[in-house]
């Protein structure tokens, strides 16, 4: 009897999962579809293909309770041996989606940064996901099992889990959703528990687990993408007129200055110092000044100028580019912003080109919205 409830719940188990994860994984593609796909961005597409991973492992459970309960006798041992190979083998193809997925992230902590959105990544996770895949596969074809090489998808899951929990946090605490980046930690924890259980082979404690610490990362992929739409609509709504900016320029404990300058008014975003080198900072200055002496406009020196007896207030364009650059490593954390999503609004909402094309650039924050601290 109890092996009739154990298929019974098996097969309500697989149905479940097939259904969520399917239909997550529809949602997550539809959302894409709307907003990603315009983006150019494919982070959320291994995701939702990831969850497609759990639907189709609930096919499998579904498959192998159906057989065992219509043959009403306990499943043999070659059979148990291909359904945790299968088991092995999605969960395996779950973890590395996910891996795929880390360097679209907008932020990614940066310890990580140059690792994850390394060219080396897709060696560093498709190595070990192959090196682990024809194990399982081996198993499923040979019916021999071996402890050590059966549980190499756990240790790919762990390996998961910790670049997943961190590049999470990161994420949500960027963009100043400090509960769920909390909430995602306790959901990895939850989840290395319910890897470490796997190791115990209770059936039902693990499919309850299972049904814990998947139905939370959904739930976390759903809040993901949200706090993505989030910014996207942030992004869009930087004027100029809400932009402050508070200049400093104090001598520090070895007698040399320190420029920095305090931003506010970046929509989702709290005050964020950024310091400067004194270029950067005296180009702004200049832009400051002229803005309060009524000719606010600066000249740009062009590139093809043979003459050297004129005076131009910027000598290279790319001055501009190293000032907003500054800006926004103050703003975002270096390494942390892209140049569609954050340096372009940023620089239009900072300066505006003259409309005769003469090489003219000024500040369009207001005057009344600067102070200098000097």
């Amino acid at each position: 009897m109890d092996d009739v409830n154990n298929l019974i719940l098996q097969e309500f188990y697989g149905w479940w999962q097939f259904a969520v994860c399917s239909f997550a994984c529809v949602a997550l593609l539809s959302i894409w579809w709307h907003i990603g796909k315009k983006q150019n961005d494919f982070g959320q597409v291994w995701l939702a293909l990831s969850l497609l991973c759990w639907g189709l492992l609930g096919v499998v459970e579904v498959i192998y309770a159906r057989s065992m309960f219509t043959s009403g006798h306990e499943i043999d041992s070659g059979a148990l041996l291909q359904l945790q190979g299968w088991r092995s083998i999605l969960s395996l193809c779950n973890s590395f989606l996910i891996l795929l997925a880390l360097p679209w992230f907008r932020y990614i902590p940066n310890r990580l940064h140059s690792l994850i959105r390394s060219k080396n990544w897709y060696l560093i996770i498709g190595l070990p996901f192959l090196f682990s895949l024809i194990p399982m596969l081996s198993i499923i074809l040979t019916g021999r099992s071996n402890e050590i090489l059966g549980e190499l998808d756990l240790y790919y899951a762990f390996f998961t889990l910790v670049f997943l929990g961190a590049v999470l946090y990161e994420s949500f605490a960027s963009r100043r959703l400090k509960l769920l980046a909390y909430l995602s930690l306790i959901c990895i924890f939850v989840t290395l528990m319910g890897q470490i259980l796997k190791l115990t082979g209770e059936p039902i404690n693990m499919m309850l687990v299972s049904a814990i610490f998947k139905s939370c990362l959904i739930m976390l992929f759903f809040a993901l993408a949200l706090s993505w739409v989030k910014d996207l609509v942030e992004e869009k709504a930087l004027l100029s007129e809400q932009i402050k900016l508070t200049l400093s320029k104090l001598k520090n404990e070895k007698g040399r200055y320190e420029h920095k300058v305090l931003i506010q008014g970046i929509p989702g975003i709290e005050s964020k110092e950024a310091r400067l080198t004194k270029a950067p900072f005296d180009l702004l200055e200049t832009f400051v000044e002229r803005s309060r002496s009524g000719v606010p406009w600066l000249e740009i020196k062009p590139k093809s100028d043979p003459r050297s007896n004129k005076s131009y207030d910027i000598q290279d364009y790319n001055e501009i580019k190293r000032l907003v650059d500054c800006l926004l490593d103050g703003i975002y954390q270096k390494n942390n912003w892209v140049q569609d999503k954050h340096a372009l609004p940023l620089r239009n909402a900072l300066f505006e080109m003259s409309e005769n094309r003469d090489r003219k650039i000024r500040l369009r924050v207001p005057s009344e919205n600067i102070q200098q601290l000097y």
